[in-house]
């Protein structure tokens, strides 16, 4: 059953555009130059920033390293059932210029995906500054004479130039240098591993010492389990900061993604496999390495020291060693903000594309750069210059708390619109044509969506109990931790006013059938690529 679709085909002297931003013409689905391990190093890019690096060491010093691992682990799922939303629903529909707003808008309702859109940029904007200040912070750490604002500018000016060239110079050095972090993470599991054992030049075997002096677990707040449960729910929400936005990385890229119906699968697959060796692991490893109540762990005293993994090297023996390490977690830095910037422009560019946005930012390089929207993303990154009047790990943890809870709601909308797009399959009878399926749906989708709203509503529960330095209510932090949600609801309530848009499309009225025929056509011309050799099915295997 074909049902009415609200948008309309663009057609004229240039590409067919479906809402006048999604291409349905054959020759433009060729301009791809995003690989398959260029997307997957993109997600696991923007997964494994500096939340790990430098984030964890403040869950760390907080609630004790078991709350630690739980949170990283608890996140680690929500993620992977998210992932799986937007693969399902990436896959079915993989055309050029697609985000998740847009679908958004097609499945749901647009006052929602107008908000979402919106909320996307921002969150991705503030995660570049939060990225250009943790580079600043890991930077400080050779105590060089050189003034914070200079890095930030070295920063920011690197991730403008590999995000304004072309989409293949952006994709080859996010690889590069998601590359270089994967290696250092498994360098440091191993290393860490070494260490427990005895194995460092201090000869001391720790293992997990850790957990019993000073202890596995800091209540947080209140006393006994409650205090406990507490320590281990502000982990969880704390942890979110590591994985936001990075599950729709790959979602957004899919427009641009070569043979997106076996590479986007392929890297969802994968993520979590992925997720389970570097954040599971090495959060585990973390809490072992150092204790809970070290001084140099990151709080709004602590300084370019604040890294765990540096703390744990230095306090193992190892000489020389921790400059590499902080060498290689400030690529981390620029890898993850690199990614975020991509991110956000597309968003900014989708919403100019769609009339939600100033025209202006729909203007592109001859090589298809959204230039204007990579500026306009960009300038909002400028907000790491906090830096320079405030301390480091300050700014950086307000960074954090307002990007983590823009991504709690960027996740709640992806689950409603998946969840929207699942019924309407099943409504036209449509179901079956799903190109990948994904298991435990849509139970665990209806499962995340109420824990992900949980968190969301709890990411500053401290500020209620907790008074700030000068003894009064810590607005500040507060601000930081809900100021999103006002923020979202206004654009929400603002949108539906203005434009009398009804709660959401009937499900008679959602459209799940345009584009399907031209991708279903396009992507039957895939040539699955066959080993030659060992080497090259090893290759296949990874990327």
């Amino acid at each position: 059953m074909k049902s009415e679709h609200e948008g309309s085909v663009e057609s004229g002297s240039g590409p067919e555009l479906l809402d006048g931003l999604v291409s349905l013409d054959k020759d433009s689905q060729l301009q791809r130059g995003l690989k398959s391990r260029h997307i997957q190093f993109l997600a696991l890019g923007g997964a494994i920033g500096t939340g790990l690096f430098v984030g964890s060491g403040g869950i760390l010093a907080i609630v004790g390293p078991l709350p630690l691992w739980l949170g990283y682990l608890s996140q680690m799922f929500v993620v992977w059932c998210v992932m799986n939303a937007i693969a399902e629903m990436t896959t079915y529909l993989p055309m050029r210029g697609i985000t998740l707003p847009y679908f958004t808008n097609r499945y749901v309702d647009s006052s929602l995906a107008f908000a979402a859109g919106w909320n996307y940029w921002y969150a991705y904007a503030i995660l570049v500054a939060a990225e250009a200040s943790a580079g600043a912070i890991l930077l400080d750490y050779w105590n060089t004479p050189v003034h914070a604002a200079v890095w930030i500018t070295i920063i920011l000016v690197v991730c403008l130039a590999l995000n304004i060239i072309a989409v293949e110079v952006f994709g080859e050095a996010e690889f590069w240098f998601a590359s270089i972090k994967l290696i250092t993470i498994l360098g440091l599991i191993i290393m860490g591993i070494v260490i427990m054992a005895g194995g460092a030049p201090n000869g001391e075997a720790i293992g997990f010492g850790t957990w019993s002096n000073p202890g596995a677990i800091k209540p947080y707040v209140a006393t006994g389990s409650w205090g406990n449960f507490l320590a281990y729910w502000t982990a969880f929400v704390r942890a979110g900061f590591s994985f936001i936005t990075s599950p729709e990385l790959i979602g957004l890229a899919a427009g641009e993604t070569v043979a997106p119906r076996r590479n986007i699968p392929k890297a969802a697959r994968r993520f979590l496999y992925r997720l389970a060796l570097f954040y599971g692991v090495s959060s585990l490893i973390l809490g072992c390495l150092v204790r809970s109540d070290h001084p140099r762990l990151l709080s709004p005293e602590s300084n370019a020291n604040a890294s765990p993994w540096v703390i744990g090297i230095q306090e193992a023996g190892i000489g020389g060693l921790n400059h590499v390490i902080n060498a290689a977690i400030l690529t981390s830095a620029w890898s993850a903000g690199n990614a975020f910037l991509y991110s956000g422009s597309r968003i900014l560019y989708s919403l100019a594309a769609t009339g939600q946005a100033p025209h202006i930012f729909t203007r592109t390089t001859r090589r298809g750069v959204p230039y204007a929207a990579v500026l306009g993303t960009w300038s909002l990154g400028l907000l790491a210059y906090l830096n320079v009047s405030e301390n480091g790990a300050t700014v950086f943890t307000w960074f954090m708390n307002i990007s983590t809870i823009s991504g709690f709601i960027a996740w709640i909308v992806v689950l409603i619109t998946y969840l929207r797009f699942r019924s309407a399959l099943k409504f036209q009878g449509l179901l079956d044509t799903l190109p990948f399926k994904t298991i435990g749906q849509p139970y665990l989708s209806w499962f995340v969506l109420g824990l992900v709203s949980l968190l969301t509503l709890t990411n500053g529960f401290q500020t209620f109990v907790i008074k700030a330095a000068d003894g009064g209510f810590d607005y500040k932090n507060f601000l930081a931790a809900y100021i999103t949600i006002p923020a979202f609801v206004l654009l929400y309530v603002g949108h539906k006013i203005v434009y009398r848009t009804p709660l959401a499309k009937p499900l008679t009225n959602v459209d799940v059938v345009t584009g399907k025929k031209e991708m279903d056509e396009w992507c039957e011309a895939d040539v699955k690529p066959v080993p030659k050799n060992w080497l090259q099915r090893v290759w296949f295997w990874i990327a």
